[in-house]
């Protein structure tokens, strides 16, 4: 049977984008230090050294020591783990509900459609770290809360995105023709329009995985997020905030890796973007 999706272009070889090449390569060795911190971090995270309390960047520690004798650069590789998983599971669960949610709004339209923009009206009108906040607040602090408080919240801006994705490609030929011969509504949406429509959703994951490590780091920062002792960003940069004027390696090494991290999720879907309207 021919396949409903509009006809493509005879395929080209084209030169990946430079964003998604670096990208890229940041994000292959940010999930290496994730998986296999113990083989690059030279130190336990957790191992107290009173012999070496808040000593500065040297040979037998990179990034210096904090006010418990522990070694940074050690608690930094620690810190990727952790945080590499909230950035996945932290927008997981939006990415895959708001694209279903945004493709049966998108193409049902009508009520749906009206009651869909209330219900993103209403989220939009507050600020989505307060939003956040309050919720995590009620709810207490955690990284399972934390994941509770942004799905709730987060899966209204992918909804969005696929919903006018979904009008759009609902009026091309294609969808006509599925309909003509009969298919169900359901197969019209998820197997012909929705793998034409979800590239915007998948390039703002990408992005929505950089912001997701800069909430859980600043949850983390104000205790509701990762709790003490355990080795994360935010909690990290908090445990230095008393000493920036005589110990700023504690707080320093931290935001650079969130940054660094942040960087690669960006440039690749930057990257991704680049990549796919020139093959368009």
């Amino acid at each position: 049977m021919t396949d409903l999706a509009p006809p493509s272009e005879r395929p080209r070889r084209l030169a990946l984008p430079r964003p998604l090449i670096l990208g890229g390569t940041i994000l292959l060795l940010s999930i290496a230090v994730a998986t296999f911190p113990t083989v690059f971090a030279p130190y336990e995270p957790d191992a107290f050294d009173y012999n070496a309390l808040l000593q500065g960047p040297s040979m037998a520690h990179p990034m210096g020591t904090d006010n418990f004798g522990r070694d940074v650069l050690s608690r930094v590789i620690h810190a990727y783990t952790i945080d590499m998983q909230i950035a996945i599971f932290a927008t997981i669960f939006p990415f895959f509900f708001g694209t279903i949610i945004g493709a049966l709004v998108g193409y049902a339209g009508g009520i749906a459609e009206t009651l869909f923009g209330r219900v993103v009206d209403a989220v939009i009108t507050f600020p989505f770290l307060v939003l956040v906040i309050a919720i995590v607040s009620v709810l207490g602090p955690g990284l399972v809360n934390m994941y509770i408080a942004i799905g709730v919240v987060g899966w209204v801006f992918y909804a969005r995105i696929t919903a006018a994705e979904i009008k759009v490609q609902k009026r091309l030929d294609y969808a006509d023709a599925g309909r003509a011969m009969g298919y169900t509504h359901m197969r019209i949406i998820f197997r012909h329009l929705l793998p034409n429509a979800i590239t915007p959703a998948v390039v703002y994951w990408m992005t929505d995985m950089a912001l997701a490590i800069l909430l859980g780091s600043s949850l983390g920062y104000l205790g509701l997020g990762a709790q003490p002792p355990a080795a994360e960003w935010g909690v990290q940069i908090a445990d230095g905030k008393n000493f920036m004027a005589t110990a700023w390696w504690i707080s320093v090494f931290p935001g650079v890796a969130i940054v660094l991290t942040g960087l690669g999720f960006s440039l690749t879907g930057d990257g991704l973007a680049e990549l796919l309207r020139t093959k368009r």
